[in-house]
């Protein structure tokens, strides 16, 4: 099992990693209902370059050669500008020119946006590494803080943040549901 800057080809799998950790909120950033065509859209914005969920964004754990985890984050300050290309691709799909993305990540913080762990994978530690990764990439890059959200409604992750050091901000609403926005001084 080993930690590496994700690659386009690994489109496919990042994207249900992706659907399984964000649910709704994929419904929101594709356009889409359908499980197969929220995950193909996934797919695609993963391969492209200079938005939030691409792969440039992303580091993955694989083992015996199968993803079996991820996680994206990016500087805060980054945010509006990698929802602009996903905001653009609304409009087209929808011809709606008022389409606005709920605001998630902070200026100044490095922000965990997704991580996520295969149903069989978890349990193994794979959660922490991949925090860990994120940690020592923001460090890095000079960061000082990361942040990130947090359903109200689970409770089992929220004890995994807390237990790794981040403490609860504020409380935000992402698509019509509240998150506790949560943030770790590195």
């Amino acid at each position: 099992m080993y930690c590496r800057p994700a690659e386009k080809k690994d489109s496919v799998e990042a994207a249900y990693l992706i659907h399984l950790a964000i649910k709704d909120i994929a419904d929101a950033l594709t356009g889409e209902k359908e499980t197969d065509k929220i995950r193909a859209e996934l797919a695609h914005l993963f391969q492209q370059e200079n938005n939030r969920l691409s792969y440039q964004n992303c580091l993955v754990i694989e083992e015996h050669k199968k993803v079996i985890g991820i996680a994206i984050a990016y500087a805060g300050d980054d945010a509006e500008k990698l929802d602009k290309p996903i905001i653009e691709r609304l409009i087209k799909k929808t011809g709606n020119n008022h389409i606005q993305l709920d605001k998630e990540a902070e200026p100044g913080d490095y922000y965990i946006d997704t991580v996520s762990v295969h149903p069989l994978g978890q349990g193994k530690g794979i959660g922490s590494l991949l925090f860990k990764e994120v940690e020592k990439l923001a460090k890095s890059k000079g960061f000082h803080q990361l942040s990130l959200n947090v359903a109200e409604d689970n409770p089992r992750a929220k004890k995994l943040y807390t237990r790794l050091g981040y403490k609860k901000d504020k409380v935000i609403e992402i698509t019509g549901h509240e998150y506790d926005y949560m943030i770790k001084t590195i």
